[in-house]
């Protein structure tokens, strides 16, 4: 076997390639889009280079000089402190059911991490922000990937756990048919909050991207703010992170709660991505942007995504959970477009979202982990800390 390193074009289209192999049997599988990944990896378009990131991708042949494998290994200056240990990360990562192969690749990012002064890896993760790429799938392969989460073969689980690593934290994924109806109680909650005239429910029709890019950021970190893993969104980041979601977004399942007139809760769902890039094989070039234009006007998707859930502090187990659940029920269901939802991961590290996803009548539909590699193996292993 033989392990390269990316630097060419040539072999950067190779690397992209490599997935193909792996998938080339499995139906459900979807690829990532070229884009979302080359971006990552280029310091004019990823910030986190130049506040000091660094990363390098490698492709693994075997002995027919055929690629077998993948992966990248990379430093983000964010959060390389965030825990006891030094922590850089690797993602990316695709290989044959085979443990030397696997062993190459895993070795490879670890020296070059440790080189650097790290004291850990995380894996498999992304080279950026959590909501992509994040997490070994270790259940529930009858069904697609949602967009953009990671989708792998049964026996990485057995690729990452045989190196020696363990589980950080578990990511559980949770699905919801939308034509249940939700339970009597969140109905009651409603209307006890709708009777409060301080206080608001509604879609973001007619709202404008940036006005509904600084709601998200006011609740955002009110909700989160405090934890260990936790990174503040600034104004700037939260702006550019809607103007990329602007294709995809659809404002009718884009949903704020209100109390005199300042954000307090959000239930912010997209169109299921993956049900219109399965048909552009991975590629959003002009071709693929005319498929994605084609789809997204038919409304191929008739599954929505719940990319993120939350309410401020101060008004959790107030019944905005409920209202914000309610009146989707009675804006969503009626337009007939999207017949249920998977809300994307919650960490078992968050015990009280995982309380708020399960008392929505849902029902656990993927788990992923995510994986720790301490260098020093003397040292006892530590799992993330759970959000109090």
């Amino acid at each position: 076997m033989k392990l390269t390193e990316v630097k060419s074009p040539a072999q950067v289209d190779i690397f992209h390639r490599v997935p193909f192999r792996i998938y080339k049997d499995d139906p459900n599988w979807v690829p990532h889009l070229r884009q979302d990944i080359d971006k990552l990896f280029d310091p004019q378009k990823n910030k986190l280079y130049k506040e000091g990131a660094e990363a390098i991708r490698w492709i693994l042949y075997n002995d027919a000089q055929e690629a077998i494998g993948r992966i990248a290994a990379f430093i983000n200056p964010k959060t390389v402190s965030t825990t006891r240990f030094k922590t850089g990360g690797l993602g990316f990562f695709e290989c044959s059911h085979d443990l030397q192969a696997a062993t190459v690749l895993f070795d490879a990012a670890r020296d070059w991490l440790r080189e650097r002064g790290m004291e850990a890896m995380e894996g498999p993760v992304n080279f950026g922000d959590r909501n992509q790429f994040w997490g070994c799938q270790v259940s529930n392969w009858e069904e697609p990937p949602i967009y953009p989460m990671n989708y792998n073969p049964p026996y990485y689980q057995q690729l990452f756990e045989d190196y020696g690593f363990g589980i950080y934290f578990k990511q559980f994924l949770y699905w919801r048919n939308l034509q249940d109806p939700a339970q009597a109680i969140f109905h009651r909650k409603y209307t006890q909050l709708k009777g409060d005239p301080d206080f608001d429910v509604r879609n973001a029709k007619g709202m404008k991207l940036n006005k509904m890019a600084e709601n998200f950021r006011i609740v955002y970190n009110a909700a989160w703010g405090g934890h260990s893993h936790f990174k503040e969104m600034s104004e700037a980041a939260t702006q550019k992170l809607f103007r990329a979601l602007s294709p995809a977004i659809d404002r009718h399942i884009v949903i704020f709660a209100y109390y005199k007139g300042q954000p307090i809760g959000f239930y912010i769902s997209i169109p299921e991505l993956n049900q219109i890039f399965r048909y552009v094989q991975g590629n959003l070039n002009w071709l693929g942007k005319l498929k994605f234009l084609y789809h997204k006007i038919r409304k191929t998707p008739t599954r929505m995504t719940g990319l993120v859930f939350g309410v401020v502090r101060e008004w959790q187990g107030k019944g905005v959970e409920a209202a914000l659940i309610v009146y989707g029920e009675k804006t969503i269901i009626p337009a007939g477009v999207y017949k249920d939802t998977v809300l994307t991961w919650i960490g078992d590290f968050n015990p009280k979202m995982i309380k708020v996803a399960e008392n929505l009548d849902t029902r656990l539909w993927r788990t992923l982990h995510t994986y720790r590699y301490q260098f020093d193996r003397s040292l006892p292993f530590e799992r993330a800390a759970i959000v109090e």
